[in-house]
């Protein structure tokens, strides 16, 4: 349910000042109290105010939907993201398809030796390359991942909105997180599909009455 202008104004007086009578909120509003009857009717029946007889309106402790919007937005990949799992371009294709099953990932971040990052594998990239006939303990991880340009990134201050906007635009389902440098990218995190859903989730329990 989304309200209006006057009945967020209410809700924040209520908030401000309980309890507080029907008539101390409309002199505060400045209206008539027959004129603000309607929305304190609304504000009640949906379980934002309490009325008490004699008493005064109490402020529930609901969240209208506008403000779940509003904390969405102010979600940052920096307080959701995880420990980004690294391996050097040197690193052979058995041992990196190791690496991903034994630390349960999704995909893996490729960095040169200044530990800057080159490129990512997924687990279809390797598993491609295993169905291949190829000689995995020979064939080092830089001939087959993604390269640069070609890899999408996030950073810490992005919200989470955004890398789910960039995660469906690319199908993919994790971004690496990174600060820029004059000579690099640092790998400082990694986002998922899972951290964003957690997130989002968490919204229901933050707003719960």
């Amino acid at each position: 349910m989304e309200l209006n202008k006057r009945q967020m104004e209410i809700l924040e007086i209520v908030k401000a000042n309980v309890p507080i009578t029907g008539e101390h909120i409309s002199e505060r509003l400045g209206l008539a109290r027959a004129t603000i009857r309607p929305d304190l009717a609304i504000l009640t029946m949906a379980g934002y105010l309490d009325a008490r007889p004699r008493v005064g309106y109490f402020y529930s402790g609901k969240k209208p939907a506008q403000s779940i919007e509003e904390s969405m937005i102010g979600m940052k990949v920096r307080d959701f993201q995880s420990m980004p799992v690294v391996v050097t371009e040197q690193i052979s294709v058995y041992d990196a398809i190791c690496h991903i099953f034994l630390e349960d990932v999704g995909t893996l971040y490729v960095v040169d030796n200044d530990s800057y990052l080159t490129g990512v594998l997924s687990r279809k990239d390797l598993l491609r390359t295993s169905l291949g006939g190829n000689d995995l303990n020979k064939m080092p991880v830089h001939v087959i991942m993604t390269r640069m340009p070609n890899i999408t990134y996030c950073k810490k201050q992005d919200t989470l909105i955004d890398v789910a906007k960039k995660m469906i635009d690319k199908q993919i389902d994790s971004l690496p997180v990174i600060e820029e440098n004059v000579d690099g990218l640092n790998v400082v995190g990694r986002i998922t599909k899972t951290n964003i859903t957690a997130a989002f989730l968490s919204l229901g329990d933050e707003h719960e009455l």
